[in-house]
């Protein structure tokens, strides 16, 4: 990304990029930045855009191949095309002799890096990914975005407003920009800001409700459940989202018992550290055994579901009653 941010400021653009990730915020936010820098935002003439699979590549380099109309450069943007997951071989040759002029710019969801296209790009061109942020980074990013607006938030505020927002960067904006909204005229935003704005997600409230189950909350768990239906979220989803936390707990306590610590298994479960100490935590109250029995549980509600012997909604039901029964 610095190698990006750096032709952008300097002015010294290569002849192809390729912008790929998970991270769909930052994609499209460095792919407005690069074309905003080499084509003025009232210059329709020079730029050329194309998406989706079954992009005719000899159109794309017919258009690079046109001159630009009284400017510098023309821009050739191509998004989700595939041209990196399957043989492409005109545009892959055409990106090894590019004229002066063309910046051919790909943004694209899946890359394989054995593909020839994608070689010739790292070869000739910039090819930048752009991966899910980590906490610090995230967390950074939102201090420096409150900031601006004049606000301050503790860490542990912080935590708390990622869990609510999940990870997405899109989303994380939005949902900040509705706080910066809410907490007009006060400097602090709150723990009860945080918990009145934010819409939350649905796998928060599974952790709620896992909360309420591991604490033996019966009545809690089972409220938090019923919630989610009124939602209109499907009983199989909320039971396989239960099933993966329990999955998640599962692995989180083997590796403490094999001496990790949290850092150390946040990256081994690509998840950040503060998701990862409510697991280390839920897991604490079970031993391996009644979550190994946890998991095949869900997993034989599941097939029950399937089969026909109970109904969804009562398959999920009395797993909550089940792992929240009194001690």
């Amino acid at each position: 990304m610095k190698s990006l941010i750096e032709d952008i400021k300097t002015g010294n653009y290569k002849n192809v990029y390729l912008l790929y990730g998970e991270e769909e915020y930052l994609k499209q936010f460095y792919r407005d930045k690069l074309c905003k820098a080499l084509i003025p935002e009232d210059d329709s003439m020079n730029i050329s855009r194309f998406s989706g699979k079954g992009t005719s590549e000899a159109e794309i380099i017919d258009l690079g191949q046109t001159m630009p109309f009284f400017a510098d450069k023309r821009v050739v943007l191509v998004e989700d095309s595939g041209y990196f997951k399957s043989a492409s071989p005109q545009i892959a040759d055409y990106v090894t002799d590019l004229p002066e002029y063309l910046v051919l710019l790909f943004v694209e969801s899946e890359v394989d890096k054995r593909n020839k296209l994608y070689k010739n790009v790292t070869k000739t061109g910039r090819a930048v990914e752009f991966k899910k942020q980590d906490e610090k980074t995230l967390a950074k990013w939102v201090a420096g975005i409150f900031a601006k607006d004049g606000k301050k938030i503790t860490q542990k505020d912080m935590e708390f407003f990622l869990m609510q927002t999940g990870t997405d960067m899109s989303n994380i904006l939005n949902e900040a920009q509705k706080l910066m909204d809410y907490t007009m005229g006060r400097e602090i935003i709150t723990h009860e800001d945080i918990e009145e704005v934010t819409s939350g997600q649905v796998t928060n409230q599974i952790f709620d409700m896992i909360r309420a189950v591991s604490e033996k909350q019966q009545k809690k768990a089972l409220d938090l459940y019923y919630d989610l239906l009124a939602l209109k979220e499907p009983p199989m989803r909320i039971l396989f989202l239960l099933a993966r936390q329990y999955q998640q707990m599962l692995l989180a306590k083997t590796l403490l018992g094999q001496g990790y610590d949290q850092q150390q298994i946040a990256k081994k479960m690509g998840m950040q550290s503060f998701i990862v100490r409510n697991y280390c935590n839920y897991s604490r109250k079970y031993s391996i055994e009644e979550l190994r029995q946890a998991v095949e549980d869900f997993v034989d509600a599941e097939e029950q579901v399937k089969t026909g012997r109970l109904t969804d909604r009562l398959s999920v039901e009395l797993l909550i009653v089940k792992y929240s029964q009194m001690g």
